[in-house]
C-alpha cells in the first residue's frame, strides 16, 4: 500500500523559507513522477511543481524562481524548498505521486506565511 507523508510546514514571516519533505513507502519511488499541490482556504487545490523520474522539473508561474523541487531516490523523498515566501503562499501543501497510471496523495502539511 502506497503511503505519502509530508512534513516541514509551519508558520513563517514573509520573506522567509521553509523546506517541505514527502516520504513515500510501498512504491518503487525512483520511477514515479512526484508533484506538490497546494490548497488555500476556500479555494481549489492547485498544482505547484513536479519532478519526473529523469529529474526534469516544472513549476507554476507564481513560484518560479522562489521554489525548488528535488528528489532523493535513496531516501524515497521529494522536497520542496520554498524561499521568499509570501502571504499568498499560505495553504495546505500536498504531495502527489503518479505511478503507472495510478495517483496517490499525502495528507498535507500546513504552511502559513504572515505579513
Amino acid at each position: 500500500q502506497v503511503q505519502l507523508v509530508e512534513s516541514g510546514g509551519g508558520l513563517v514571516q514573509a520573506g522567509g523559507s521553509l523546506r517541505l519533505s514527502c516520504v513515500a513507502s510501498g512504491t518503487i519511488f525512483s520511477i514515479n513522477t512526484m508533484e506538490w499541490y497546494r490548497q488555500a482556504p476556500g479555494k481549489q487545490r492547485d498544482w505547484v511543481a513536479g519532478i519526473t523520474s529523469t529529474f526534469n522539473t516544472m513549476y507554476t508561474d507564481s513560484v518560479k524562481g522562489r521554489f525548488t523541487i528535488s528528489r532523493d531516490n535513496a531516501k524515497n523523498t521529494v522536497y520542496l524548498q520554498m524561499n521568499s515566501l509570501k502571504p499568498e503562499d499560505t495553504a495546505v501543501y500536498y504531495c502527489r505521486q503518479l505511478s503507472r497510471g495510478s495517483v496517490s496523495w499525502g495528507r498535507g502539511t500546513q504552511v502559513t506565511v504572515s505579513s
